[in-house]
């Protein structure tokens, strides 16, 4: 090509004069010589005396500029000569200049040169020629390529109009699955056009955007403005398309992808390899776009693994020589240009770093302009109509954000309005398939050869071959990731059928050897995922798994080591969508078979079975949410959408959000009809997207935290914010929000008084910002929280928020914390716009002012109270954590005087010390609304101070509880002169009630100091010491208290625990003293048996746990004659020895008022002296684990014989040799002392037994012994028995249950003695009884003989036995003998029918007065013998038939009628009998004979009746038992009219001493006229009532009447729904019940039972509580914890299942130390965490294993 001439060089010179400096400055210093030969002598020595080089350039280049032309011409030859690196153009304008005249005109003497120049002119013409005429064809071959693209394209592109979002990013951050990188720090980005991409070269882009977001076509039109110079830094562009790439298969080089692949030089290899050496040194000039990698077939290759150097003639695989080029390995400062989807830039590239530009889809105008320009040519009318009907419709609106989707809206809403008349409604898609089908449709109608016979023909079932053909063939690309077919992949007719449809077009293709082929790929890689949906919907052969497979859900979150697919993501929406409703019918047009619709409609469900599986899976990210709502408006189904939408919460972190996804939130927040909060973080969101937010009707919550959301956004947000009707709160945190977007933000929300919470913590607002938000707080009526923290707010801002909380009335709390977190709090308001200014100051809540961490100082003071002084309800003033000192607490108590509502205090952390404790301790007296000062570590650290409310001040004359004064100073070490300066200012305060000084150290001369001032505290309550650390005799000095001051009811210490003294205000009748874990040795007990010497009202003392050894036992024991103790002592834990145990056991002997002494040697150590009055009862030892040798055997022997009073003896665990059994037994058995003897698990064996029981026919006084070992059962039990019988024929009473062993032996009359042979002239035995002890009746023929030898026997008992053929044998030949026999109990186990034994029963003896038969099964034969045997017994008075079963009707009204002629009968139980009706009648008529009956037990008796009138008729034969005595009835199901019957008897019942009605449905009306009537029951003792529908108004009156029924032993009122009002009625009567037993109030739907259980109190005989099952609180635990030590008779407590944590069963357990007679303590299901010491005590039981 030839150059253009340019005549004016000097203009050449100074229009380059900047670019040639810059070549100069890079060169060889030899390169200046050559120039210095044109310059004159004098210029040429000034420029070489210049310091820098850069300088002496400047001079040359101006040098030049102010020459002549000729001058300039020779200067310009030399830079082109021997310059490096010079611009293309700047050398063509050389060239064109001076290329004339080189070599002509130079200086003789400097010469430049010439032929040592790096190239020769010539060659370096051609080399420009050659790559200037490359460069134009380049031009040339992209403007065809572009107009090729865009002819088809609708609206002209402008590159200046479509933007992107453009961010630097290191790919070294690129996203792991990690879900801190997932959501991690959002990079910056801003926004550009798509016009600026390629004005800075050198680097490389990754341009990213949608499917269909038209990022080939503007890279086409890139290119275009190229080759119409609108970028000349940029030399060469070449344009290369990945799915052409996808072609090659074999390596190769640089120089062949870009000559055989793009545009070979028209010069041949001379062009080609002058090109290429261009590109090679100007690598900066050189531009690469690279286009869709989205469609490569494969991954870019690391570029760590690439090899370096790179040899620009190397032949490398495709993958690796695409990315040396991305990653700058291969041509470094080249610029790269590369689009892809958003989800592929993840393997893009390596360790550099790179651009990522996001290209922005339409606007709402830009989609508007779009339909405008598509519809042009159609007339102004369809265009109107189109546009109104996409900008109306906000499902296309939102898909039509992507330019392609927007382009597939036109052309489907052409064909729509095409074949409609104007007037017609237009029945729009809902979705994208949907959308897609009709485009379907649309191209097929393009296709020739619709004639009219055709015409009414269904355009898909008329080609539903051709469809299925490409369906598959897309399918077939798919799973090969192909999305280039060449021609013979399909036939010819398919590919014109394609292309005239527009469903396919055809392409060039470029092989791998360079030839050209022809080839097509469907429209868009939407379309080729669309047919493949198609197919998989409805050919045959489709399989549930493959529905399956190719339905997933897809992230937007992608790792390195995902699979590479070339497809856009969208099968598995058009799956979805095609399982829609809407598209059954087009499917089944498709699928073409008889039962199409069925076949359709079952893959439809199968995809709709699918998405709801993917619902409950734990995985689900942000993208994956709103990818399964996407999945869900696809398939348009409600039930899927409500599934989906169930969350409360939907989070979204770091993804771009776009129309579509926005419209499939609403839409499925939407079907879910509940409150749902949308929180978005880091998410990209165009503006425009915003307006579909409130379509999200059920919008509670919103949130966007990011610092991409600015005062635009906050603008964009306003508009839509009053339309959000249900959003309550709001959280704009994290952004760059400044006052001006606050504003706007404002503005909106005056328009939503529905608002609750506002949040816009972490922003960029200042005072201004704050004081607009802070004047919208009364508009927002329902507000009750706004966070302001981390915000450019001064103090000035704080202290106006201050201001505000006297102007706005429903303020509740401002809360400040330093800088970050700054939020008030308000409480709901309720007034209406009628209240008076009154009426406000009435009713105004408390508030709380919190001013943290702030650096307040004494001179902020008098500012802030200036804010505060109009805010009269002030109540708690937080001003921890800043730098007030002791002068600012003196300002601030001042400044506290003038505000009377305040109620707390809190200066902790704010520099005071012991002098500002001291002041306030004068403060308690001088300033009467200072009621408690808490400090700790002597100031430094808390320091609050609480105040009493002057309006509790006005009434005189009501409780004086406001005058309670506290003072605590924990956790410090008080120094004596400090302990006297408090101490002396505490005497004053004649109200002081409590001081604490616990986790602290007292010092003995600080002790002494408290103790001097002590007299003077005469108001004291409570002195608290916990954890404080003295030594012994510092806590010998406090115990002075118990001596020197009369009004102390308690002292506990303890080194390591809880530490309290306690006062009464008048004198205590009764002390107790705790004193343990500490270490006292002899010299220390003697001293504290000094003290408590003078202590004559100590009730209860406990040395356990202070190491005291036997020694210091000893020493105590020793002193215990001259303590005057009332109740008891506990020594437990101690480390005694056996001689220790022994020193405790003499105290029985020692002192007098020792009435028991418990010992317990082993994991649960304890030693208990009890105290008392002897009444003639005697005295106890109790002694477990012991294991003496003989020795201490002997010494406990001669210490029990010495014991001057009767004494139990109970020996249990203690392990005894045989010679060690022999001697304790015989010498026990002579004991006259011993009366009662307990042997508990001593691993005694019958032998031992029986001696013992032998060696007792020698005394002559009563003696009972029990033993209990876990042999003593079944037939070794009967045999026991019989042998001790044998031996011993004094027996009174002998009795086996369970294992336990009993025997009664009866004492002996002086004047009677027994003859040689121990035979006595009456008979001892009275009783004989096994209960339980797995006795059967084949084990009783060994106690035949014995029986029979007790012919005065009185009772005979069996329980849970089965008597069979022998039992019954056993019966037959002993009750004839037993003529004295008065009781019978024959009590079975149920497992069979006794037939026998009912004929045994015929030998009854004919005075017996009781027979006990229950659980027996009796056929009729057996009931008539029974009957039988009834009739003979005339003397009976108490008839047990409870639980038996087995006769027929006949029978059982045989046995019936035979009993009721029992008149003599008193007690009758017939518990779970089963009657029928004739049965039914003949008992109550039998009943109202029975005159002499005092109980009668009816429980859970099944009447035959269809209604109640068994039941009644039985009731009302009630009415003739005057002389009743018990009554039981549960379970009859009686209901209201069963009490209404009851209650016309009860009155007349004046004996009742139980009643049972548990589980009778009555009503809590019936409830109450049963109350009334047992209130003329005044003998009663037991009341079960549990299991009815007793609620609040029973409880009230029974709370009445129970202070009348002062017997009452037993009260169950459980499982009633009594409640919280029920529960404290019934406190008003059990406060009365002295001789209450047991109480059972379980599940009766109380969870405060605090009044009840301070009730317990007073009901001083109690021993069993149960408050199980009702969810009460640590409130209870705490309550019972201060009560159970005054319940000195409780053995159980039942607090099952109620909310009891760590807190409350502490407490429980430390108040069991002071309650050894409490056994057990059950916790089971409550929420307690047993990792507590104390915890471990076993008689807290925390679960049933």
């Amino acid at each position: 090509m030839k150059m253009e001439e340019v005549e004016d060089v000097v203009e050449v010179v100074v229009q380059e004069a900047a670019i040639i400096t810059d070549i100069l400055c890079g060169q060889r210093a030899n390169v200046l010589e050559q120039i210095y030969g044109l310059l004159d002598f004098c210029t040429r020595d000034q420029l070489k005396r210049l310091p820098s080089l850069r300088q002496r350039v400047l001079g040359i280049v101006d040098y030049f500029k102010a020459s002549d032309s000729d001058k300039c011409r020779q200067f310009l030859n030399v830079v082109w000569m021997f310059c490096e690196n010079i611009p293309l153009d700047l050398e063509i304008k050389v060239l064109s200049v001076a290329g004339c005249s080189v070599g002509t005109g130079l200086n003789n003497s400097y010469s430049p040169d010439i032929e040592h120049s790096p190239r020769s002119r010539n060659v370096k013409r051609v080399r420009l020629d050659q790559m200037q005429s490359y460069r134009n064809s380049l031009k040339v071959f992209l403007q065809q390529k572009f107009e090729r693209v865009t002819k088809d394209v609708v609206k002209k592109v402008s590159l200046n109009e479509a933007w992107l979002y453009l961010r630097h990013r290191n790919s070294a951050r690129v996203r792991e699955k990690s879900a801190q990188t997932q959501e991690g720090e959002e990079p910056s980005e801003h926004k550009e056009s798509v016009e600026s991409l390629l004005k800075t070269t050198g680097r490389v882009v990754v341009l990213l955007g949608q499917a269909g977001s038209g990022k080939t076509l503007l890279m086409h039109c890139l290119a275009h403005h190229w080759a119409q110079d609108s970028y000349p830094s940029i030399k060469l562009l070449f344009l290369l398309e990945f799915r052409q790439l996808n072609l090659v298969s074999q390596p190769l080089s640089l120089k062949e992808l870009l000559f055989r692949f793009f545009l070979p030089p028209e010069g041949g290899d001379e062009q080609s390899e002058a090109v290429f050496n261009y590109i090679l040194s100007n690598p900066e000039e050189i531009c690469f776009i690279f286009d869709g990698y989205d469609e490569f077939g494969a991954k870019f290759t690391d570029p760590e693994k690439l090899p370096s150097p790179f040899d620009p003639c190397q032949k490398l695989p495709m993958a690796d020589l695409l990315s040396g080029l991305c990653s700058s390995k291969i041509l470094p400062k080249c610029t790269v240009l590369v689009t892809c989807r958003p989800r592929d830039v993840i393997d893009l590239f390596g360790s550099s770093g790179y651009f990522v530009a996001e290209l922005l889809g339409f606007s709402q105008q830009r989609v508007k302009e779009y339909t405008e320009e598509y519809f042009h040519e159609k007339g102004s009318e369809l265009k109107e109509r189109a546009v109104s009907l996409l900008m109306s419709s906000r499902h296309l609106l939102s898909m039509s954000h992507v330019p392609a989707l927007c382009h597939v809206c036109c052309v489907c809403l052409d064909h729509f309005l095409s074949k409609d008349s104007p007037q017609s409604s237009v029945e729009l898609p809902t979705s994208l398939t949907q959308i897609y089908l009709h485009i379907l449709s649309a191209f097929l109608s393009r296709c020739p050869g619709r004639g009219n016979s055709q015409g009414t023909i269904p355009l898909l079932r008329r080609y539903r071959a051709q469809i299925a053909e490409l369906s598959k063939l897309a399918a077939n690309g798919l799973e090969k990731s192909s999305i280039v077919f060449l021609a013979e992949e399909l036939s010819t007719e398919l590919m014109n059928f394609g292309a005239n449809a527009g469903i396919l077009c055809r392409m060039d293709l470029t092989c791998a050897d360079g030839s050209r082929s022809l080839g097509c790929a469907f429209m868009h890689l939407t379309m080729q995922e669309f047919l493949t949906a198609l197919h998989l919907m409805t050919s045959p052969g489709i399989s549930q798994s493959q529905l399956k497979r190719k339905l997933n859900l897809k992230s937007r979150w992608t790792t390195k080591t995902d699979p590479k697919t070339v497809f856009t993501d969208s099968l598995h929406l058009f799956m979805c969508g095609l399982a829609a409703e809407a598209c059954t019918s087009n499917l089944a047009l498709l699928e073409g078979s008889e039962d199409a619709v069925a076949v359709v409609k079952k893959r439809q469900a199968t995809v709709l079975t699918i998405l709801k599986s993917f619902v409950g899976t734990s995985s689900q990210t942000g993208p994956k949410i709103v990818e399964l709502c996407r999945c869900a408006h696809e398939a348009q189904d409600i039930g899927l959408a409500k599934v989906i939408g169930s969350r409360t919460r939907f989070e979204l972190r770091n993804i771009r959000l776009y129309s579509v996804d926005m419209d499939a939130l609403a839409f499925v927040t939407s079907a879910a009809d509940q409150m749902v909060c949308l929180d978005f973080g880091g998410c990209s969101i165009e503006l425009e997207c915003l307006n579909i937010i409130p379509s999200c009707k059920t919008l509670e919550h919103l949130i966007f935290r990011s610092r991409k959301y600015d005062d635009k956004f906050a603008e964009a947000l306003s508009t839509i914010l009053p339309d959000l009707h249900a959003l309550k709160q709001l959280d704009f945190i994290s952004g760059g929000l400044t006052d001006t977007g606050a504003d706007k933000l404002v503005k909106a929300l005056e328009c939503c008084p529905q608002i609750t919470h506002l949040n816009v913590s972490d922003n960029a607002l200042s005072d201004v910002g704050v004081r607009k938000i802070a004047d919208l707080f009364p508009k927002l009526t329902g507000i009750t929280s706004v966070m302001l923290g981390k915000n450019n707010i001064t103090r000035e801002g704080i202290f106006m928020l201050v201001e505000k909380m006297s102007a706005v009335p429903n303020i509740e709390k401002v809360h400040v914390r330093g800088k970050k977190d700054v939020c008030v709090l308000f409480t709901p308001n309720t007034h209406t716009p009628s209240t008076s200014v009154n009426d406000l100051n009435n009713t105004e809540a408390s508030k709380e002012l919190s001013l943290t961490n702030y650096d307040l100082k004494l001179t902020h003071l008098d500012n802030l109270f200036s804010k505060l002084s109009g805010c009269t309800s002030l109540a708690i003033l937080n001003l921890s954590d800043n730098s007030l000192g002791n002068k600012g607490l003196r300002k601030l108590l001042n400044l506290l005087s003038r505000h009377g509502t305040i109620q707390e205090v809190n200066v902790s952390n704010n520099g005071v010390d012991m002098d500002g404790l001291v002041h306030l301790s004068a403060c308690l007296h001088t300033q009467t609304n200072l009621r408690e000062v808490n400090a700790s570590h002597n100031g430094e650290k808390n320091v609050i101070l609480r105040f009493g409310g002057c309006k509790r001040d006005k009434n005189p004359d009501g409780p004086q509880l406001h005058l309670q004064k506290k003072f605590s100073l924990t956790q410090s070490d008080v120094q004596p002169f400090n302990m006297s300066r408090l101490c002396r200012n505490l005497a004053k305060c004649p109200h002081l009630v409590e001081l604490d000084f616990s986790h602290g150290t007292l010092r003995n001369d600080s002790i002494e100091k408290l103790l001097m001032f002590f007299p003077g505290m005469k108001s004291l309550l409570v002195l608290k010491l916990s954890h404080v650390q003295m030594s012994t005799d510092g806590t010998l000095l406090l115990l002075q208290l118990l001596a020197n001051c009369q009004r102390i009811t308690a002292v506990e210490l303890r080194p390591q625990g809880e530490a309290v003294v306690t006062f009464l205000q008048a004198k205590a009748q009764a002390a107790t003293c705790k004193l343990t874990e500490y270490t006292l040795n002899s010299g220390n007990v003697e001293k504290l048996s000094g003290i408590l010497e003078q202590c004559p009202h100590l009730a209860y003392l406990d040395l356990s746990s202070n190491f005291l050894r036997d020694e210091g036992v000893k020493s105590f024991v020793d002193f215990l004659p001259r303590l005057q103790i009332s109740n008891s002592v506990s020594l437990g834990n101690n480390m005694l020895t056996q001689l220790g145990v022994l020193y405790l056991v003499n105290s029985l002997n020692t002192c007098k008022t020792v009435v028991s002494v418990e010992v317990s040697v082993g994991a649960y150590e304890q030693a208990l002296i009890r105290f008392g009055q002897e009444n003639g009862t005697g005295k106890t030892l109790s002694l477990r684990g012991c294991h003496f040798e003989s020795s201490h055997w002997r010494m406990l022997l001669e210490i029990l014989g010495k014991c001057p009073s009767q004494l139990k003896l109970e020996l249990a665990s203690s392990a005894l040799n045989s010679q060690s059994q022999h001697f304790l037994l015989n010498n026990l058995a002579k004991l006259s002392s011993v009366q009662t003897l307990q042997l508990r698990n001593n691993d005694l064996d019958a032998e031992a037994i029986k001696h013992l029981v032998k060696q007792l026919c020698t005394g002559n006084d009563f003696r009972t012994i029990r033993i209990e070992e876990p042999w003593i059962k079944s037939e070794v039990a009967v045999c026991l028995v019989s042998n001790c019988l044998d031996l011993n024929p004094r027996t009174k009473e002998i009795r086996v249950e369970k294992t336990c062993f009993h025997l009664s032996v009866q004492g002996l009359p002086s004047f009677r003695v027994p003859d040689e042979n121990r035979d006595f002239s009456v008979s001892a035995l009275h009783s004989i009884s096994f209960d339980d002890c797995e006795v059967e009746g084949q084990h009783l023929s060994a106690l035949k003989s014995s029986v029979q030898k007790c012919p005065s026997l009185l009772e005979l008992h069996f329980s849970q036995l089965t008597m069979g053929t022998d039992g019954a044998e056993f019966l037959t030949s002993v009750l004839p003998i037993l003529k004295n026999l008065k009781s019978l109990s024959i009590n079975s186990k149920g497992e069979g029918v006794d037939e026998a034994v009912m004929f045994a029963l015929q030998h009854t003896p004919k005075h017996l007065e009781r027979l006990s038969l229950s659980h027996h099964v009796i056929s009729d034969s057996g009931a008539a013998e029974l009957g039988n045997a009834l009739q003979s017994l005339t003397q009976i008075r108490s008839l047990n038939l409870s639980h038996c079963a087995g006769w027929t009707e006949a029978g059982g009204r045989n046995l019936v009628h035979a009993l009721v002629q029992c008149l003599s009968l008193e007690e009758i139980r017939l518990d779970s009998l089963q009657l029928n009706k004739e049965s039914t009648v003949c008992l109550a008529q039998g009943l109202r004979t029975m005159t002499s009956l005092k109980k009668i037990s009816l429980n859970k008796m099944v009447l035959a009746s269809k209604d109640s009138s068994g039941v009644l008729c039985v009731l009302a034969s009630l009415q003739v038992l005057s002389r009743l005595e018990e009554i039981e009835l549960e379970g009859l199901r009686m209901a209201d009219r069963g009490i209404e019957e009851l209650v016309k008897y009860i009155p007349k019942w004046t004996t009742l001493r139980k009643i049972n009605l548990s589980a009778n449905c009555v009503s809590d009306q019936a409830g109450e006229m049963l109350v009334n009537a047992l209130s003329h029951c005044r003998a009663l003792q037991q009341i079960y009532l549990f299991r009815n529908n007793l609620s609040h108004g029973f409880a009230a009156r029974l709370g009445q009447i129970l202070p009348s029924l002062s017997q009452l032993t037993e009260l169950d009122l459980s499982e009633n729904q009594l409640g919280q009002k029920g529960s404290l009625s019934l406190c008003e009567g059990l406060v009365s019940l002295k001789a209450l037993n047991k109480l059972r109030l379980t599940s009766i739907g109380a969870s405060d039972l605090t009044g009840v259980a301070s009730c317990l109190k007073h009901c001083t005989s109690v021993e069993s509580i149960s408050l199980a099952w009702n969810k009460c609180g640590n409130d209870l635990a705490l309550k019972l914890a201060e009560v159970l030590p005054q319940c000195s008779k409780l053995k159980t407590l039942d607090l099952e299942a109620n909310n009891i944590n760590s807190i409350g069963a502490k407490a429980l357990a430390k108040c069991l130390q002071s309650c050894p007679w409490i056994e057990i303590i059950r916790l089971w299901k409550n929420p307690i965490e047993k990792d507590d010491q104390i915890l471990r005590d076993h008689r807290l039981n925390f679960s049933s294993t």
